[in-house]
């Protein structure tokens, strides 16, 4: 599967310890399928005047020693997830990768509402029923990284 990173730099060898806390799906490191949706993270580094980089990869097609969750949809074990990562409440890496819908502005702006209580979880859910998922895959186990993604190349914008 080929897979983007946007970054400010070349990343050949990606690592967990470079990710900040409190994202959708945990400290890791994340990746898109849809080459556009990075290139448009992307340009936001070049907007703050800094380098943009599209990293390119494949992640291998059988990967069965381990444990990646699925998110096919926003919905309330999607919502509830990423609310428990963006407390900083999950304990420990339940997955070792974890693949579903990135919270985009609209999506970001509905669960930052549910998140201050300003809208329930049933119209936090209401509202995400009518936005299509972009896609994103954290990788958070190190060892997964190394032997499952393999870096191809770069581009620079």
């Amino acid at each position: 599967m080929r897979l983007y990173h946007a970054s400010t730099v070349v990343v050949e060898k990606p690592d967990v310890e470079h990710s900040r806390d409190k994202l959708d799906f945990g400290k890791g490191f994340y990746l898109t399928t849809i080459r556009e949706q990075a290139v448009r993270y992307a340009e936001r580094f070049t907007r703050r005047g800094k380098p943009a980089y599209i990293n390119e990869y494949e992640l291998d097609e059988e990967i069965t020693d381990f444990s990646i969750k699925y998110f096919p949809f926003y919905d309330e074990d999607w919502l509830d997830y990423v609310v428990i990562c963006r407390k900083g409440n999950l304990e420990t890496n339940l997955y070792d990768a974890v693949s579903g819908g990135i919270a985009n502005d609209n999506v970001f702006n509905t669960v930052d509402l549910y998140f201050a209580g300003v809208i329930t979880k049933e119209e936090a859910l209401g509202q995400l029923k009518y936005e299509t998922p972009n896609h994103q895959l954290c990788i958070l186990n190190c060892e997964m990284l190394e032997r499952h993604l393999h870096f191809i190349k770069a581009e620079r914008l």
